[in-house]
């Protein structure tokens, strides 16, 4: 009897703890305890500052939510989105060393794509609905892939310069609040150094070649300087999302800090091979300890992202031209899985 007295309190203690968790106990239905959003969101904020990650089932403003899915999307679409100018020179490359090292750049890109599609989608968002989002033009992706690949060198240009910022702000990235993000970063991270060496020493070997060469080395870094600084968004005083991302630990640098790292760590690379950098402003700021830098272009930053660069309409109808091709890919891969389904159900 004792045993049972006792049992019997114990489970009605554990019950209304358990409810009080919850926010849903009314003790003798006179009190309602409830975790009101302002609560959620403070308790939420405690956890980024003390550092914690936050996974898929754990609970979220939704403005967080909808940041991440814009940011993240947005990325996923450029890693895409980025194999058509390089991928114009596979059957151009002038060796098959060549050939093949561009070929498995090409290929990593498509599964970094594939990486934040996925991480992406843990946020409640369907792949088909973020792609629908690319290919009408509701969603963007980095400016920097609307721009031609007029030489050989401008693959180069790609690898050091371009993947060069990508890796600036991916390894800030992979430290990032949200853990699918993060973790698909800390793969990415990885090839994308391969892929910025394999560009640099491209250029390193066209800077020991002929007069020819260096100055087709020296016309892709006129051409490809600028917007590689525009890779890392608009200015601080410009930015619209950053102090809410940065607030949330997604981002944990500002544009222009990470736009004045990617300087200080190129400049110095580009001296080692011969190359000139393209401003007439740069100089060593001793004091600061960093290069001070001309003005950026920000009209025709805002052109690009606004839809009117030089490749913006060939970009997006060789996306969509490509998605109407693999269809059928896609209808028989389904297929596919539901007969195999149905064979294992039996």
């Amino acid at each position: 009897m004792v045993f049972l007295f006792v049992f019997y309190w114990l489970r009605l203690i554990t019950i209304r703890f358990c409810w009080l968790r919850i926010g849903k106990f009314e003790p003798h239905n006179t009190l309602t305890i409830m975790i009101t959003e302002d609560q959620r969101e403070a308790e939420f904020q405690r956890r980024i500052d003390s550092g914690e990650v936050i996974e898929p089932k754990d609970w979220m403003p939704e403005r967080y939510r909808r940041q991440l899915i814009r940011m993240m999307s947005q990325h996923a679409h450029s890693e895409i989105v980025g194999m058509l100018p390089e991928g114009n020179w596979i059957t151009r490359a002038p060796s098959l060393a060549r050939k093949a090292i561009l070929l498995a750049k090409v290929q990593d890109e498509a599964g970094h794509g594939l990486y934040i599609y996925s991480a992406t989608e843990t946020l409640g968002i369907d792949r088909a609905e973020m792609i629908n989002q690319l290919h009408t033009g509701k969603a963007k992706y980095s400016s920097i892939f609307n721009y031609p690949t007029l030489t050989w060198a401008d693959i180069g240009a790609i690898g050091w310069l371009v993947d060069g910022a990508a890796i600036i702000n991916q390894t800030a990235l992979a430290k990032c609040s949200y853990g699918p993000y993060s973790r698909a970063m800390l793969c990415i991270c990885k090839e994308e150094n391969f892929h910025n060496k394999q560009g640099y020493q491209l250029l390193a070997y066209l800077m020991r070649g002929t007069k020819e060469q260096q100055e087709m080395a020296q016309d892709a870094m006129n051409r490809w300087w600028w917007p590689a600084l525009m890779m890392f968004g608009p200015s601080d005083t410009n930015s619209p999302n950053s102090d809410e991302l940065m607030r949330w630990k997604v981002k944990l640098y500002s544009n222009d800090h990470l736009r004045q790292r990617f300087i200080d760590r190129t400049v110095p690379q580009a001296e080692a091979i011969g190359l000139r950098i393209p401003d007439a402003d740069l100089k060593w700021n001793e004091q600061a300890r960093h290069y001070d830098f001309g003005k950026i272009n920000w009209d025709e930053f805002n052109a690009v992202i606004s839809g009117n660069g030089p490749c913006n309409h060939e970009r997006m109808n060789a996306r969509r031209k490509a998605d109407e091709e693999g269809r059928w890919v896609r209808e028989a891969a389904r297929e596919y899985a539901r007969k195999k389904s149905m064979v294992t159900a039996a």
